[in-house]
């Protein structure tokens, strides 16, 4: 038993994955006071079997994060993760720096040479990647153009998405969308 107040999640990358980390917590009867993509907060300290915590988030594809590093990395991915999904604010794409800085207490720059060297590519690159499986996933869902999904992950226009999707997929927003309605089958065709 080890006590704590905060615990780092690594592989949460969704409200599915708040979701099931929140009823491991409950079939454990461990109360938690808050949960977010990669923390869960306590109220004060709470004394956790962490190996048996842990091996009921490893059966889910989660892990607990222990090391200072690990810790850091993980804030940074989840806050990009954030960053891309909130739609609500467009000026967040500029301010990520800001952002990373305020959310782990470092400057940006060691932030990066720490990113950068733990994961083999840049924050920037993470960041990129991160954007273009969420343009991915609208084209998919079909329900708005190019310059909507521009618009919405800020990017100042849609020809600078479509440059950046090609340079990272080999294939147009336009081919990926179509190679995509090619391979899939109306139901009533099942």
């Amino acid at each position: 038993m080890e006590k704590v107040s905060e615990l780092r999640i690594k592989n949460m990358v969704c409200n599915r994955c708040i979701k099931v980390v929140r009823e491991t917590f409950q079939q454990l009867e461990i109360p938690i006071k808050s949960i977010e993509l990669g923390l869960v907060q306590f109220d004060g300290i709470q004394e956790i079997d962490l190996a048996m915590l842990a091996s009921k988030l490893e059966n889910d594809g989660f892990a607990l994060i222990d090391d200072e590093t690990d810790k850091i990395i993980s804030a940074i991915k989840t806050a990009v993760i954030n960053q891309i999904h909130d739609s609500s604010s467009k000026d967040s794409f500029t301010n990520l720096t800001d952002t990373l800085e305020q959310i782990v207490g470092k400057s940006y720059s060691s932030l990066s040479t720490l990113f950068s060297k733990n994961e083999g590519r840049t924050i920037e690159k993470y960041s990129i990647q991160q954007r273009i499986e969420r343009v991915k996933e609208l084209l998919i869902y079909d329900e708005k153009t190019i310059s909507e999904i521009a618009f919405e992950l800020g990017y100042s226009s849609a020809q600078y998405l479509s440059n950046q999707f090609k340079a990272e997929t080999g294939l147009t927003p336009s081919a990926f969308k179509k190679l995509i309605s090619s391979e899939r089958k109306p139901l009533d065709e099942v």
